[in-house]
């Protein structure tokens, strides 16, 4: 699915009612974990949210920023390790909050940084080259789908914490 489709979930309108003459209200998206389901790039992602008990938390107020890696993405990895993955809640859940910093940090803001520390307390590096943004070498294929809670970066690898 191209940039364009997954973009395109999030900044569907609502539809209006039988009065023409009422202005069409944009719709508000819903969580970054009900995004990230309606969008169908993401379904190895949601489930390993899941399984790592942190739906709570990526639907509660955040506002948070997520670089999301899609199902192609998490493919990359070698075989058997999704799996094993979601049979260790403790390490997908350290995997899973190195994707995720606190706040809403949009595309424009992202590009000015050379870091930013994740929710599992380490740093991503994040670089620009030739007008794509790299964070620790995994490339941004879209960026601010927004979020009722915050906002995705769409990201084509997994990225993998540091060792302690």
């Amino acid at each position: 699915m191209t940039a364009v489709a997954v973009l395109s979930i999030a900044v569907s309108g609502a539809a209006c009612s039988d009065d023409d003459d009422d202005p069409v209200a944009p719709e508000t998206p819903g969580t970054i974990v009900a995004v990230a389901s309606n969008a169908g790039t993401f379904n190895t992602l949601v489930a390993a949210v899941r399984a790592a008990g942190l739906e709570g938390t990526l639907t509660g107020q955040g506002p948070f920023t997520v670089f999301a890696p899609t199902d192609d993405a998490f493919a990359k990895l070698p075989a058997g390790t999704v799996d094993a993955l979601l049979q260790d809640p403790q390490q997908l859940a350290s995997i899973l909050t190195y994707h995720v910093v606190a706040g809403k940090v949009l595309a424009a803001d992202v590009v000015q940084l050379s870091s930013a520390t994740t929710v599992n307390g380490k740093p991503v590096s994040i670089s620009v080259v030739n007008g794509v943004v790299y964070v620790n070498g995994a490339k941004v294929v879209a960026t601010d789908v927004e979020a009722s809670n915050g906002v995705i970066h769409v990201i084509d690898t997994v990225l993998l914490p540091p060792a302690n």
